[in-house]
């Protein structure tokens, strides 16, 4: 449905957004519906037999583990800590165990060449296209200049295709402080007279309601019945016009399907954090994905951007509730994009991974400190899914996901368990006098043992299922050309995976206990919020990082103290968990450390094919990035004065006040008027405001025409 672009006056008569197109989008009930999840009309073929073949693969060696563990255990009978050590065992290799399962067959299919699934062929020509599509970046509090640099890139891209005539790209501004919005808004009109663009708007969200879903359904709401698909992007994300234009095609071409995912490849990372995360996810992701792909089917998962979804279905399916009890288990959805896939399922769409396609990315946190910050929130949205697990009409597959994701931070906690359990049964072996011949009548004594030889091959088999997918992404990076040129050839390549083993094996204690921590902080009913991510290679002072990793440290001395007590063996045994707690405060210092990243990528450790022949889109984001300056976030009434065309057009897309919130007067507009009277200058009037009275006078035509005239020495 390719139709004529309506560009007309919206809120006020503003060239910020095109004319409005509402479409209802009823807030879905996780309750009443009743009966299954609707039937879809195409699916992949022979798609239960792969799951079967998925589960079935994961409960035999789980079976087989499990029976291992208890005879490592059941020597002497098993203690009350030792059938908790066994049970939570089996948990855990259960989980282990089907990732291990799901890499192999995407290692298979890895090796068997490109997944053309949805009518996507990337050696094909692009197709000619026959519906509108609107991209949407949603920002809050984000840097400007690189937000729009990479918005450049896109829409560059895009023009490139010949096909920017079906896109429209939109610019869904939450943020909250004045300084940032309006250097937005310079920055969109800046960007629309570059690129002489017609299909750019703008829009400034005065309340961010339920966040990031909350700001994609208000564009839907408002103008998604002009449009037949979306494609969500994040702040960070860069996608090249090709892959673009092929995701809208393969929408055209599957009309049973409400979204297709891609798999967004981290790039720009400095730090050894970041560069350690872009390396494992170029060489690991791909069997992930493609594993997940051939299993999941017409039944996968969103991961909140870089994925394209039909609007009909969204809006149809999508909106979401409000859950029940308060915060940090009610209220908005925080990972909403789980639930987002569910309902879309639910509602009879497809939703598809397509593992294959080239030109998606996105950056990664650049160190140890900002990841954990994200992962808190992550685990706060994730938990919630617990009262969407069991929601009416649910398809089996989107409870699994839910359900996933629940489980990708519960085992933080239950890792966590199994070690201090472990040391439990130790000291208790150590120090407490066993009962040789307890009540009841018995021929023989009851020694208190574990087989050492079994254990160790339970332990050499689970440290088998970790590793392996790790020296499969490498084989399968060795055979292809491109990706084995990208590493710096299967020796380099070969080191580099030693190093990022070794280095994830150090973090990965630090983030069980940061895990572990969040969950208790959710369970003590402690909320997150919504925090912009830091995306810059600004270091840590190291006082604030001792600080924050005081806890693991801790943890580890006296881990180390009780292993030492019992036996060196233990000790030794333990030693990667304790050394990655020890080490936890020089450890994120080193790795948030641009200039250490610096010296590796020098050395040849840890290259990516994105790094050494990056692709022409990211060159020039980060060319525009570095060429143009940035809009000063500065005063933002003095900012405005500056430019008299965008104050006119700020002026144009504000909706008339009423000078009352809910019913209610304003009170930060009333406080900011009356401090306003107080000064000649336009700048010592915005000095005296608070930020919140800063934008309830940008948001106010009378109020920012007082302050206004106050600008004659700009």
């Amino acid at each position: 449905m390719l139709q004529e672009r309506t560009i007309g006056l919206h809120d006020g008569g503003t060239s910020f957004l095109p004319a409005a197109a509402p479409i209802a989008m009823p807030q879905q009930s996780l309750w009443d519906r009743r009966g299954r999840a609707l039937a879809l009309k195409e699916r992949p073929r022979r798609l239960l037999l792969r799951r079967i073949a998925v589960i079935g693969a994961t409960a035999v060696m789980t079976v087989v583990a499990a029976r291992e563990m208890y005879e490592v255990l059941e020597v002497g009978g098993l203690t009350v800590p030792e059938s908790l050590v066994l049970a939570i065992f089996v948990l855990l290799f259960a989980w282990v165990a089907m990732a291990f399962v799901s890499n192999v067959i995407g290692f298979a299919a890895v090796l068997g060449g490109a997944n053309k699934a949805l009518g996507i062929d990337a050696d094909s020509a692009l197709p000619s296209l026959r519906s509108r599509t609107a991209l949407l970046l949603p920002t809050y509090n984000e840097n400007v200049n690189h937000v729009f640099a990479r918005l450049q890139a896109i829409c560059e891209s895009v023009a490139a295709t010949g096909q920017s005539h079906c896109f429209d790209f939109f610019i869904l501004s939450d943020s909250t402080d004045p300084r940032i919005w309006i250097a937005e808004e310079i920055a969109f009109c800046r960007l629309r007279e570059k690129l002489r663009a017609d299909n750019i708007f703008y829009r400034h969200r005065k309340e961010n309601t339920a966040r990031k879903a909350g700001n994609i359904a208000d564009w839907v709401t408002n103008f998604g019945a002009a449009y037949d698909h979306m494609i969500i992007l994040d702040a960070d994300s860069l996608m090249t016009g090709d892959a673009i234009v092929r995701l809208a095609g393969a929408m055209e071409h599957n009309p049973a399907a409400g979204l297709i995912q891609t798999l967004p490849v981290l790039v720009n990372g400095n730090t050894l954090f970041a560069r350690m995360q872009q390396f494992a996810g170029r060489l690991y992701g791909p069997l992930v994905a493609r594993g997940i792909a051939w299993w999941h089917g017409s039944e996968g998962n969103y991961w909140g951007h870089n994925a394209v979804i039909r609007v009909e279905a969204f809006a149809s399916q999508a909106g979401l509730p409000t859950l029940r009890g308060r915060k940090p288990f009610g209220g908005d959805i925080l990972s909403h994009d789980f639930v987002e896939a569910a309902l879309l399922r639910r509602g009879g769409w497809g939703v598809y991974m397509a593992p294959s396609l080239e030109g998606s990315f996105e950056e990664s946190p650049p160190t140890v400190l900002d990841y954990a910050l994200r992962d808190r929130r992550w685990c706060q949205g994730n938990l919630q899914h617990a009262s969407v697990l069991f929601a009416r009409g649910l398809h089996w597959m989107s409870r699994m996901h839910l359900m996933v994701g629940i489980g990708s931070y519960i085992t933080a906690p239950l890792w966590l368990s199994f070690l201090l359990l472990g040391i439990v049964i130790s000291l208790q072996a150590r120090f407490v006098r066993p009962e040789y011949f307890p009540s009841g009548a018995t021929l023989f004594p009851q020694w208190p043992a574990q087989d050492p030889v079994r254990a160790a091959w339970v332990f050499a088999g689970t440290m088998a299922l970790l590793l392996i997918p790790k020296l499969l992404g490498f084989i399968a990076a060795a055979v292809g050309r491109s990706s084995r040129f990208g590493m710096g050839g299967a020796l380099r390549g070969f080191c580099s995976v030693v190093f990022e083993v070794l280095l994830s094996a150090l973090v990965a204690p630090v983030m069980m206990v940061e895990q572990a921590k969040a969950i208790l902080e959710i369970l003590a009913g402690r909320d997150a919020g919504w925090q912009p991510q830091t995306r810059s290679d600004g270091s840590v002072p190291f006082a604030q990082l001792a600080w924050r990793y005081k806890g693991p440290t801790l943890l580890g001395v006296l881990m180390s103290i009780a292993a030492y007590a019992i036996s060196w063996p233990l000790l030794l045994w333990m030693s990667p968990v304790i050394a990655g707690l020890l080490l936890a405060i020089p450890l994120a210092a080193l790795t948030g450390s641009p200039s250490v990243g610096r010296r590796l990528r020098a050395a040849g450790l840890l290259w990516t094919q994105d790094e050494r022949r990056p692709p022409a889109i990211l060159l020039r984001a980060n060319e525009i990035a570095a060429a143009e300056a940035a809009p000063p976030a500065e005063n933002p009434f003095v900012a405005l004065a500056r430019e008299p065309r965008i104050l006119d057009q700020h002026y144009a897309a504000l909706k008339p006040e009423t000078g009352r919130v809910k019913g209610r007067p304003n009170e930060n507009l009333v406080i900011a008027i009356a401090r306003m009277a107080d000064f000649d200058s336009i700048r010592e009037a915005s000095d005296a405001l608070s930020d919140s009275e800063v934008r309830a006078v940008l948001n106010d035509r009378r109020a920012l025409a007082t302050m206004m005239s106050k600008a004659a020495e700009i």
